[in-house]
C-alpha cells in the first residue's frame, strides 16, 4: 500500500478519545483491552525470517564449501572417484552441522529478544502497571518519558514533550509535541513527559516501524579482525609454499593435475572452515550463561570487550547501592510541620512514573497513613539534568498551588535564600551526608506568590552487603572501579569510605583540571576513587579521556542523559531500572541490581578469549605443521606422504575439535586480557614448527627403518597417521596456557577427541583408498612418540613461551570457567 510523504494532520483529542471509547482517568479495562488485541494483533511487526532450506543451501555457497567442491571436481576428472564421493559426503555434514549449530544460536536470540523488550506503562482499571509494548492495545491510556523508545502511534492528552524522529523522518532536530500532537512508533522522547493514547499498534503504526533493543546486526569484532589477519598470512605462507613445490613438480615434468588437488586441500587447511560455527556457538552459550546469571547481551562486542576490560566507572545508586530509598529524615523550617512537607513532597511528584524518590515519598505517606486531598494538577515539570528539581502547579480548593522538591542550592536560590542561610542549610546536610544520607530541598508557592522553603528531607540508600566484597574480587582481576554519583562530596565520601573505593573528587574540580591541562586531568580521573556532584556530561568526559589513557573501559547508567556515555565505552552496561534510550545505547543490561552480574561478565568474556586464543594458536601451528609436511616432504622424497583424502580428513577432523572447544573448560587469566597478535602469531609459529621437525624426524625413521621408500600406500598411511597424532595431543597441550594438566578439559571436547583418535587409527588399520593398511604396533609407536613429544617437552616449551608473550596468564591462578 502506497504511503503518504508526510503524515496527516493530527484529529482533534476530544474526537480521538470519543472514537476509540480511552478514558483518560482510568484507561480501558482488562477485558476490553485483551479483546482489541485478539481483533487487531499485538503491538509488533512480523519479521519475515528466510527459509531455513535457503539458509542450509547457503552453507554450500561460500569460500571453504567451494574449495571442497573443487576438489571433487579435481577428483573427479582424475578418475579418483572415492576421494570425490568422500569430499562430498564431509562436504554435508560440515553444512548440516553448521546449520543445526546457527539454528541453536537463532533460538538463542530469540530467547534473547523476549527477554529484552521495551516496556510501556499503561493505565488499566485505574491502576498504572508496566508492560511489555507488545501489550499495547489501542485505547491505552500511556505515560511516556524522557529516555522512552514511543512504544505505538499515540496523541498526546496531556504533557509538553521533544522528541526525535530522525531514525523515522530523517531529519535531525527534536520536535515539539505539545498537548494534541501525534507521536510515531519507533521515536524516542529527549525532554519531558507526557500522558498519551495509543492510536494505533503493530503493522498499523504510520512508519511500521517497532523499537527493539536486541541489536540483531552484526558489526565486525575486533577478534574477527585479528582473526582475518591471521587467515590472511597463513593463505599467503601456504600458498608461497605450495607455489614451491609446484614448481618444482614442472620441473621434474610431473602432471599438475594430480597435483593441483592436494595442493588445493593443503590450501584449503588455512582456511577457517569451522571458525563461524565455533565463534557462534561460543557466544551463544557465553549469551545463555549471562542471561542465567543477570546480564542480557544486546551486542556481541560486548563479551569480547569484557574479557580485556580493565577500569569500570559504576553508577551508585543501584549498582553500589540497594536502590531502594527511603525518607530518613525530615528538617522543617517553621513554621512548616513534617506533615506539610510530605504533602508538599507528594504533590511534586507523579505516581504514574516509578521514580525512586517519588516512591521513597509514597511510601512514607503510606507508612504515616498521610492522604492527599483532592486536587486538579495543571502542569508536571519533570526533573531534569539542567533544572535539578521537579514542579507541580495544582488547583486546591479553588487556589493555585505550587509545589517543588529538588537540589538544595537550586531550591533554596529559587525560595530566595541568601548566602548565610543555604550555608547553614547545607552545613545541616552535610553533618547528616557524612551518614550517607542525601538531602532533597521542598518547597512551595501559593497563587503568583514567592516560593517558601519549607525544609529539607533527608533520603538513604545504603550500599548493598555484597557491594565492598565484589569490588575486591573486581579488583583481584584487575579490574579498577571508580564511583560516579550526583550526590554531594561527603555523601558520595561516606559510600566511598564504607567500600574503599579512595578518595573522591567533585567534578567541578575535575573539569577545572582538564581546562587547565589534559595530562592534569587524566591523572586527576585516574588517581580518585570516584567522582561526586557529577553531570551526564561528565560520565562522557571521564569516559573519554580514561580510554585515551589507554584504558578499556566499562561504563553503568541508567538515564537518556547517559547514552553518550553508554555508547562510547567499549562495554556499556544499562542498570535495571534504566530508560529505553539507555538500554538501547548500552551493549549488556542488567536484568539484577549490584556488581556480581559484571563480575560474571567479565570471567565469561576472559573464558571466550582464551577459547579463541587456543584456536588462534592450534590453527597457526597446525597449518604450518601439515603445510611443511606436505611440501617438505615432498621436496625431499620426491613425492607426497599423504593424500589428498588424508588431507581432507584432517582438516575435518581438527574442524570438529575446534567446534567442540566451544564448550571447553578454561581456566580464565586473572588480569584484563589484551590482543598482543604479534606476541601469539610467535608462539604459534614456533609451536608449529616445533611440531614440524619431530613429525619430519618420525617421517625419516619410518622412511629408514621401516621400508616405506619402497611402497606407496603405506607411506600414505604413515603420513596420516603423524599429522593425526600430533592434532590430537596439540589440543591438549594448547588449551592451556601453562602445564597441560593444571585445567580438566570438557567432556564434550574429550568425546570429540576420543572420536577422532578412533577413526584415525581405524583408518590406519583398515586402510582407506589409496591408504593401505598398518601393523597396530607401528600405529601405537607413532602415537606414543607424538604424545611424549607434545605434551613432554613441547608442553614446557610453550608454556615459557606464553608465559613471556602473554604475561597475564600465571601458573595456579586463574579462575575455572
Amino acid at each position: 500500500m502506497h504511503m503518504p510523504e508526510t503524515p496527516a494532520a493530527a484529529p482533534s483529542l476530544a474526537q480521538t478519545l470519543v472514537t476509540l471509547q480511552a478514558d483518560p482517568e482510568r484507561g480501558l479495562s482488562g477485558k476490553e483491552a485483551q479483546a482489541r488485541i485478539a481483533r487487531d494483533g499485538p503491538n509488533a511487526i512480523p519479521e519475515k525470517p528466510r527459509h531455513p532450506l535457503r539458509r542450509f543451501l547457503g552453507k554450500f555457497w561460500n569460500l571453504s564449501a567451494w574449495m571442497i567442491e573443487l576438489i571433487a571436481l579435481l577428483s573427479f576428472l582424475i578418475h579418483k572417484n572415492l576421494d570425490m564421493a568422500i569430499s562430498l559426503v564431509l562436504l554435508v555434514v560440515n553444512a548440516v552441522l553448521s546449520f543445526v549449530q546457527e539454528q541453536k544460536a537463532n533460538r538463542a536470540v530469540d530467547a534473547l529478544r523476549q527477554r529484552l523488550q521495551v516496556m510501556a506503562r499503561v493505565l488499566r482499571d485505574g491502576t498504572w502497571s508496566t508492560r511489555p509494548a507488545q501489550e499495547v492495545a489501542v485505547g491505552d491510556i500511556l505515560r511516556i518519558r524522557a529516555g522512552d523508545f514511543v512504544p505505538a502511534d499515540l496523541q498526546v492528552v496531556d504533557g509538553l514533550l521533544q522528541v526525535d524522529e530522525s531514525a523515522l523522518t530523517g531529519e535531525s532536530h527534536d520536535v515539539e509535541k505539545p498537548q494534541g500532537a501525534l507521536l510515531y512508533s519507533g521515536s524516542v522522547v529527549r525532554l519531558g513527559e507526557a500522558t498519551a493514547v495509543a492510536t494505533a499498534t503493530g503493522a498499523r503504526t504510520w512508519f511500521g516501524k517497532t523499537a527493539q533493543l536486541v541489536v540483531t546486526a552484526h558489526p565486525q569484532l575486533h577478534v574477527e579482525h585479528v582473526i582475518s589477519m591471521v587467515v590472511r598470512g597463513l593463505v599467503v605462507l601456504v600458498a608461497a609454499l605450495l607455489s614451491l613445490a609446484l614448481a618444482v613438480a614442472v620441473y621434474q615434468h610431473q602432471p599438475l593435475l594430480h597435483l593441483l588437488p592436494v595442493a588445493l586441500a593443503v590450501l584449503m587447511n588455512a582456511i577457517p572452515v569451522a571458525l563461524p560455527v565455533m565463534f557462534t556457538v561460543s557466544m551463544a552459550l557465553g549469551s545463555l550463561e549471562l542471561t542465567r546469571q543477570g546480564v542480557l547481551i544486546t551486542q556481541l562486542s560486548a563479551i569480547e570487550d569484557a574479557a580485556t576490560l580493565d577500569l569500570l566507572c559504576a553508577d551508585k545508586t543501584g549498582t553500589l547501592t540497594a536502590n531502594r530509598l527511603s525518607v530518613s529524615e525530615f528538617y522543617p523550617l517553621a513554621p512548616w510541620s513534617e506533615t506539610d512537607m510530605l504533602l508538599t513532597a507528594l504533590w511534586a511528584s507523579n505516581q504514574a512514573n516509578a521514580d525512586p524518590i517519588d516512591q521513597a515519598f509514597l511510601l512514607a505517606a503510606q507508612e504515616r497513613s498521610v492522604v492527599l486531598p483532592a486536587a486538579e494538577r495543571l502542569s508536571f515539570e519533570p526533573f531534569s539534568a539542567s533544572t535539578r528539581r521537579t514542579e507541580t502547579v495544582l488547583a486546591v480548593n479553588g487556589q493555585r498551588v505550587r509545589c517543588v522538591k529538588g537540589a538544595l542550592r537550586t531550591v533554596g536560590a529559587a525560595a530566595g535564600l541568601d548566602e548565610a542561610a543555604l550555608a547553614r542549610l547545607e552545613s545541616e546536610a552535610d553533618a547528616r551526608a557524612a551518614h550517607g544520607l542525601r538531602a532533597l530541598a521542598i518547597a512551595c508557592a501559593e497563587g503568583d506568590g514567592p516560593l517558601h522553603l519549607q525544609g529539607l528531607a533527608f533520603l538513604q540508600d545504603n550500599p548493598r552487603p555484597d557491594s565492598a566484597r565484589l569490588i575486591a574480587e573486581l579488583r583481584e582481576l584487575g579490574v579498577q572501579v571508580k564511583m560516579l554519583t550526583g550526590d554531594a562530596l561527603p555523601a558520595a565520601t561516606e559510600v566511598a569510605r564504607i567500600l574503599g573505593l579512595g578518595t573522591v573528587v567533585r567534578a567541578p574540580a575535575l573539569r577545572e583540571a582538564f581546562s587547565r591541562s589534559t595530562g592534569e586531568g587524566t591523572a586527576l580521573a585516574l588517581s580518585a576513587g570516584g567522582f561526586a556532584e557529577v553531570f551526564p556530561e561528565d560520565k562522557f568526559l571521564v569516559v573519554q579521556q580514561l580510554q585515551a589513557a589507554g584504558h578499556i573501559v566499562g561504563m553503568t547508567g541508567d538515564g537518556v542523559n547517559d547514552a553518550p556515555a553508554l555508547r562510547q565505552a567499549e562495554v556499556g552496561i544499562a542498570v535495571s531500572n534504566a530508560t529505553d534510550v539507555a538500554k538501547g545505547a548500552a551493549s549488556a543490561v542488567l536484568t539484577a541490581e549490584g556488581l556480581a552480574n559484571i563480575v560474571s561478565l567479565i570471567r565469561i568474556g576472559r573464558a571466550i578469549y582464551q577459547r579463541i586464543l587456543t584456536w588462534i594458536l592450534y590453527k597457526v601451528s597446525q597449518t604450518l605443521l601439515k603445510a611443511g609436511f606436505v611440501v617438505l616432504s615432498f621436496l625431499f622424497l620426491g613425492k607426497f606422504a599423504i593424500s589428498l583424502l588424508g588431507i581432507v580428513m584432517l582438516v575435518f577432523m581438527n574442524d570438529f575439535m575446534m567446534i567442540s572447544l566451544a564448550t571447553d573448560h578454561v581456566r580464565t587469566s586473572p588480569r584484563p586480557e589484551t590482543w598482543n597478535i604479534g606476541a601469539q602469531m610467535r608462539v604459534s609459529a614456533l609451536m608449529g614448527a616445533l611440531m614440524l621437525a619431530e613429525a619430519l624426524g618420525l617421517l625419516a625413521m619410518g622412511w629408514l627403518r621401516w621400508g616405506l621408500s619402497q611402497e606407496g600406500g603405506p607411506l600414505l598411511t604413515y603420513g596420516f597417521e603423524i599429522l593425526a597424532a600430533f592434532a590430537l595431543f596439540a589440543v591438549l597441550s594448547l588449551r592451556e596456557r601453562t602445564a597441560f594438566w593444571n585445567s580438566r578439559p570438557s567432556r564434550v571436547l574429550l568425546a570429540v577427541l576420543a572420536g577422532d583418535a578412533l577413526l584415525a587409527v581405524g583408518i590406519g588399520l583398515n586402510g582407506l583408498a589409496e591408504m593401505s593398511p598398518l601393523p597396530l604396533w607401528e600405529i601405537m609407536s607413532l602415537y606414543a612418540a607424538a604424545g611424549v613429544l607434545t605434551l613432554g617437552p613441547n608442553d614446557w616449551v610453550k608454556a615459557r613461551l606464553m608465559a613471556r608473550a602473554l604475561p597475564s596468564g600465571r601458573p595456579d591462578v586463574g579462575h575455572d570457567a
